[in-house]
């Protein structure tokens, strides 16, 4: 190839991720959120499965010239999955590779946790978050800070069924992902809504240095809420 060859690869290169880029920007620009629409009886709660992941993105994406793509790979413990907008220009946009380990190590376990990756690798990719309903949570009246015992937790969360499963996941990943601050509030706002069983299985999931600090921040509150006449 010689070097005027070269230079004009590149250039039509760079004019298609110009293309692509532009594109996504009006696709964004048409999201919708993520509607909580199902509803989890154990729970007694609403949110947003799989199917109005993406309902709330392929209009728009579609519109503007992408199509949507999720690619599983090779995972050991669980699933690993990539969601990759393609878009018409030949410009592809890949959200990476999410791993999620499988509760159970069978059809059930895979298909739970590949439900579950595919809708977190698509919110994170198009930068979209289910509606908005922590106000009724924060409405409830507050339960203090009980830390369950991890007994049986995993036991439970490899019996319950696959949609509570995927909101006790939730309530873990978000734990996990969080500073320790963060965790303890999400973990809080878990504790409203979860029964005994549910937070024991919650609890199951969460790494020690979490639960550590979990715990030292709710006897800190404690604490502080005994002293003050």
């Amino acid at each position: 190839m010689s070097q005027q060859q070269h230079y004009e690869t590149v250039q039509r290169e760079q004019e298609y991720l110009m293309k692509a880029s532009a594109a996504f920007v009006r696709a964004q620009a048409g999201f919708g959120a993520a509607l909580k629409t199902s509803t989890n009886p154990h729970f007694k709660s609403r949110y947003a499965d799989l199917s109005a992941c993406v309902e709330a993105v392929i209009d728009s994406l579609h519109k503007n010239g992408f199509a949507l793509l999720q690619k599983t790979h090779e995972c050991e413990t669980g699933v690993a999955v990539e969601t990759i907008l393609m878009h018409e220009s030949g410009e592809q946009i890949s959200g990476g590779i999410l791993r999620v380990p499988a509760s159970k190590l069978d059809p059930q376990g895979y298909g739970s946790a590949l439900t579950y990756a595919r809708r977190y690798s698509l919110m994170a990719v198009c930068g979209i978050a289910p509606e908005d309903d922590d106000g009724n949570a924060a409405s409830k009246p507050k339960k203090p800070m009980q830390i369950p015992a991890n007994t049986a937790g995993q036991d439970y969360l490899e019996k319950c069924g696959e949609q509570e499963r995927a909101l006790i996941l939730d309530y873990a990943m978000e734990i996990e992902g969080a500073d320790d601050q963060g965790a303890f509030e999400t973990y809080t706002r878990a504790k409203a809504e979860l029964d005994t069983d549910q937070q024991a299985a919650l609890w199951s999931k969460v790494n020690s240095q979490k639960r550590s600090a979990i715990k030292k921040i709710g006897q800190a509150k404690t604490l502080a809420t005994e002293i003050v006449p």
